[in-house]
């Protein structure tokens, strides 16, 4: 468990530096730095599956799909619910958008431990349940503070759960998943990328020539850390640890120029007191594997 949580924080921390970098790849839009991201991690992700052997996993989700045609409705579905989280991603910087983005992740752990408790019947330890009630106080009161909730906010907090429950009903939360799915996003990402002027940016902006291949390392190494946090945690603490990402991308979001108000600060407090028990609950859990 511990290499779990290990890795959803590296991920996290790799999200958050991506959110900010992704201000630094003008003049493109958010759909251009979507499509290079999405053309450029797919390489990377595979030199990495070769290296480590998990390409066989490709195989086996093609070799799957074979077997049972309606899982390839279900790729596509994923495919697409995957590619508008990445888009929005970094969408979001880049049009004042990013703390709506970063309370949708804060929801996201909520809306992923109630999955996990009525879909999975997953269990929550004393810590995580008093991290749940720190983190339901604080977006209460973000929920009350600005009178509702915007379309970002409800596209990551509902999208993802729902992402995460029909990769592991057909069969494809994997690495192997994972690819086939930047696979099928490639048509989309070629016209975003090279259309509407995507290409004429790089000489606009040299510097495009090096940032543009780091992003892409960058989002494939933090995709790779993701996806295999997600296989060895349990479904509710997997969730929420997702509450570190937020963190960073608030503060991203105050970097960029974005500023949080009086009236929130109770929300981003109680998210921070959360995120400091579930730092307990895995020192807890370093301790006792110490033990044995």
């Amino acid at each position: 468990m511990i290499k779990g949580i290990t890795l959803s924080v590296v991920a996290s921390i790799l999200f958050g530096a991506m959110y900010y970098f992704t201000s630094t790849l003008t003049p493109l839009n958010g759909e251009q730095v979507y499509g290079w991201r999405t053309l450029l991690t797919l390489p990377f992700l595979t030199l990495f599956m070769a290296l480590s052997g998990d390409w066989r996993k490709v195989s086996d989700t093609l070799v799957g799909i074979g077997q049972r045609p309606p899982r390839l409705l279900g790729l596509l579905l994923t495919s697409a619910l995957l590619g508008v989280q990445l888009w929005l991603f970094l969408w979001a910087p880049l049009h004042g958008k990013a703390l709506d983005v970063s309370l949708g992740y804060f929801l996201l752990p909520l809306t992923m431990v109630l999955a996990g408790r009525l879909i999975y019947r997953d269990r929550l330890s004393l810590l995580q349940k008093l991290a749940v009630a720190c983190a339901v106080a604080g977006v209460g009161n973000e929920l009350y503070q600005a009178g509702g909730v915007s379309w970002p906010t409800l596209v990551v907090a509902l999208g993802y759960p729902l992402y995460f429950i029909l990769r592991r009903r057909f069969g494809t939360d994997n690495l192997g998943g994972l690819w086939c799915e930047l696979t099928l996003m490639l048509p989309a990402a070629a016209w975003f990328a090279f259309g509407d002027g995507g290409a004429a940016a790089l000489q606009i902006n040299a510097e495009l020539y090096w940032r543009i291949p780091l992003l892409g390392v960058i989002s494939a190494v933090a995709l790779v850390c993701y996806i295999l946090a997600s296989r060895m945690l349990p479904f509710s603490l997997f969730g929420l640890l997702s509450y570190v990402e937020p963190v960073l991308l608030v503060l991203v979001a105050l970097l960029l120029g974005e500023s949080i108000s009086q009236s929130e600060w109770p929300t981003y407090l109680a998210i921070w007191l959360a995120v400091l028990l579930l730092a307990a609950e895995g020192a807890r859990h370093l301790l006792r594997r110490q033990r044995v």
